[in-house]
């Protein structure tokens, strides 16, 4: 069958936009105080869906944004506020991006980091559209001295929100596990997202050996290595929480072009395509996987019509030289079936235990062939984590 070579990220784009986005809403990430939200909530930083403008929009305190923006200020000081991560984890880079704030974008940024032993009792509720911050809320945050947590970027100038500038690219090498982030504003303004690129990291040490987890989860520490398309979806959603809301919240590439003009199939209905597409993931602790669920929520008519999953174990210094490479070849031969090729359905939760799987050997990698092309929503790859820890140098 013909391969196709990883996807090159578009030049100029940092290597950390494949990592997980760990203050996402939809991984838990949620912002717990702000000290102004007057045209626009905080809450809306983390918003999944790119950032949108709506010109004929507004509410009664002025133009609506789709973003945080704070009111001019006209006392001392400067805004910010304190993101509580979905997913705690080793941070590898942060976007603040000012998309459509292009007069009113904050001319100045720094971040803040801690971890945190427990999440502290401060909420936001509601629409914030119009507030500040009360008395009491400062008084609340000020027990967690934010001000002096680690500085991941320093006051940094950014750049207006238009499409060609609207990304602030931080790449951040910091490797102590995060909790929460103070998102500093100077003086006031707008931004419309902060997106957090970084890796789960999960205290295995407190879970008993014989638990089964979904070793490949985010929440577990599962992440993207690398791929072949990521056309319409990226494949770290396929490790997301829960199930998939919609199409654009799982993996899905483009068709091929070398399909062949009059599709055939063989004794097992499963067709006969040259080319398939292949997603990598790392495991959060290696282990030994007993069950798994591919999931083709929402893809109705363009589901893959089969996938078989391969497995391996790498050491840290082996999977720098697969990632290096892009996954473009398989130097010691490590890569082995775990389970055999499937003929898949249309929205539809699929399982596999015992007998498919091939292998019972702790693996730390995992990839995900599709033929011939098409969307998974989830993977879910439950097993027992071995008593090897694999640490990374990514």
């Amino acid at each position: 069958m013909a391969d196709r070579k990883a996807v090159k990220i578009v030049s100029g784009q940092p290597d950390f936009l494949q990592f997980n986005n760990l203050a996402c809403e939809t991984a838990g990430g949620k912002v717990i105080f702000a000290t102004d939200e007057w045209f626009a909530p905080a809450s809306n930083l983390l918003k999944k869906e790119p950032p949108e403008f709506i010109a004929s929009a507004f509410t009664e305190y002025g133009k609506w944004m789709d973003g945080w923006e704070t009111r001019r200020k006209r006392i001392p000081g400067h805004d910010w506020c304190i993101i509580q991560l979905g997913v705690p984890g080793i941070i590898h880079g942060l976007d603040v991006d000012t998309s459509f704030f292009t007069g009113n974008y904050s001319p100045f940024a720094s971040v803040q980091a801690a971890c945190l032993d427990e999440a502290p009792a401060l909420t936001l509720e509601g629409d914030r559209t119009g507030m500040a911050a009360s008395e009491s809320q400062f008084e609340a945050v000020a027990k967690l001295h934010s001000e002096s947590w680690e500085e991941l970027v320093p006051v940094t100038e950014l750049k207006p929100g238009f499409s060609d500038t609207c990304h602030n690219y931080f790449p951040i090498t910091y490797p102590t596990r995060v909790t929460h982030l103070r998102l500093n504003m100077y003086p006031d303004g707008g931004i419309a997202r902060l997106k957090v690129y970084g890796v789960g990291q999960k205290d295995w040490s407190a879970l008993p050996t014989q638990d089964q987890l979904d070793l490949v989860a985010l929440v577990n520490g599962g992440v993207c290595l690398g791929y072949s398309d990521a056309h319409f979806g990226h494949p770290r959603n396929m490790i997301g929480l829960g199930r998939s809301a919609n199409m654009g919240d799982g993996w899905e590439t483009a068709r091929r072009l070398d399909r062949p003009k009059n599709l055939q199939v063989d004794g097992k209905g499963i067709l006969q395509v040259p080319g398939y597409e292949w997603a990598v993931l790392r495991l959060g602790h290696p282990g030994v996987i007993s069950q798994i669920e591919i999931d083709t929520n929402h893809f109705k008519g363009n589901f893959p019509d089969s996938c078989k999953i391969e497995a391996c174990y790498l050491t840290p210094e082996e999977e720098g030289k697969y990632v290096s490479g892009r996954w473009s070849s398989d130097p010691g031969n490590k890569w082995r079936v775990l389970l055999q090729p499937q003929k898949l359905q249309a929205h539809h939760r699929h399982f596999y235990s015992c007998d498919p799987l091939a292998l019972s050997g702790p693996v730390s990698h995992v990839r995900l062939v599709i033929a011939p092309d098409g969307g998974v929503s989830r993977l879910r790859l439950w097993g027992r984590p071995s008593s090897t820890r694999h640490t990374s140098k990514l």
